[in-house]
């Protein structure tokens, strides 16, 4: 079996992860954690990092430290993981949507200005697939309507939008570090911004908001959603390979490129020339004329041992959601389609060309014989 993704955790995870279980800091409390929050942040450029425990607590306590309470209204793209609109909920804010672009499938920024109301307090890029959103005309919007922009940039450790880092371009952003990002702590999540303010209350809310003049007293809502000094360690060993590991992405992304770009039927996501995209994810949408969706394509290529991931679905078509009377008669055809055709290819940072060459040549097998549909 070609997996979806394994991580690369051959440099100096173990020794680190050895020095916290012979010092006995395995803890939250421990000094792994800091100088990762310190590696990371200066590598995307903010003055200040919070780890948490994974990338679903960073969007959540991203939107507490930026002020997000009852009733406030944040935009974001349908078609991402529920846990942006998951994490809006439980801040008894309201998730409001916009439909996604059909080349990069980032969020829509013609459709974002439309969706503001008088409760809208922010806007939610969520950086898809390692390509950066247009930064720009949020950015402008944001200002314009007195909003926050608060990125998701779990997905783009690493890339560049006009020279200057993702996550490093609104008012605060959100990271995961589950086993399949660019960097991985196994699980794990962190909070970047350069607001001391924010830096506060994030860092008070992964921390069951404990209050520093009295311990066991609160005053606010707060969570434990600590990083480990272990998970930590992790980290680091990866951050002293992050430069490598963008330029493996981008080289096997480039190689699927070129392998699939013969065969008809197959769009990839498109690289703007604005963008440094790392690929997080070799990404594939089959056109309907094939008669082929994602699940058919994915059924197939398992036959021949090739692991395999479908799209996101969208939140406004998410079953919990609409229970919860959320998204009542939206739509968003961009969303749907690629729902329902895309799908990622194997991707991970040990994948070999020759292993890209089986896939390939998997692929266009199935497109041109249907064999094994």
């Amino acid at each position: 079996m070609i997996p979806v993704n394994q991580p690369l955790l051959n440099g100096r995870e173990k020794e680190l992860l050895c020095e916290c279980i012979e010092t006995g800091w395995i803890s939250s409390d421990g000094p792994f954690v800091k100088e990762f929050e310190n590696k990371f942040s200066n590598y995307i450029g903010s003055e200040y990092g919070i780890a948490v425990c994974n990338g679903t607590a960073a969007i959540e306590t991203a939107l507490f430290a930026a002020g997000i309470n009852c009733g406030d209204e944040v935009i974001m793209p349908s078609f991402t993981i529920i846990s942006c609109a998951l994490a809006v909920l439980r801040l008894r804010a309201v998730p409001v949507l916009v439909d996604v672009e059909p080349d990069t499938w980032n969020m829509n920024t013609d459709q974002i200005e439309a969706r503001i109301t008088g409760k809208t307090k922010a806007i939610m890029p969520v950086h898809i697939y390692g390509h950066p959103v247009d930064m720009d005309p949020v950015l402008e919007i944001a200002k314009k309507n007195n909003l926050l922009v608060i990125e998701d940039a779990a997905e783009v450790h690493g890339a560049e939008y006009k020279g200057n880092k993702c996550g490093s371009l609104g008012n605060i952003s959100s990271w995961s570090f589950y086993a399949n990002k660019i960097i991985t702590t196994g699980e794990g999540g962190m909070v970047l911004t350069s607001d001391p303010n924010m830096a506060k209350r994030a860092a008070s809310y992964r921390n069951l908001s404990f209050r520093s003049e009295k311990r066991f007293y609160h005053t606010e809502m707060g969570y434990n959603f600590r990083m480990t000094n272990m998970q930590a360690a992790i980290g680091i060993a990866q951050m002293d390979r992050i430069e490598e590991f963008v330029h493996i992405k981008r080289r096997l992304g480039e190689y699927y490129r070129n392998k699939l770009s013969g065969y008809k039927g197959i769009k990839c996501q498109v690289e703007k020339p604005w963008a440094k995209t790392v690929y997080w994810m070799y990404c594939i949408e089959l056109a309907k004329e094939t008669g082929l969706d994602a699940d058919s394509m994915m059924k197939a290529l398992a036959k021949k041992n090739i692991g395999t991931r479908p799209f996101f679905f969208g939140l406004h078509e998410q079953p919990v959601l609409k229970d919860l009377g959320l998204f009542k008669g939206e739509c968003y055809p961009v969303t749907e389609s690629i729902s329902r055709q895309g799908l990622y290819l194997p991707s991970g940072l040990t994948l070999t060309e020759k292993q890209i060459d089986e896939v390939a040549e998997a692929v266009g097998d199935i497109m041109s014989n249907r064999t094994g549909v």
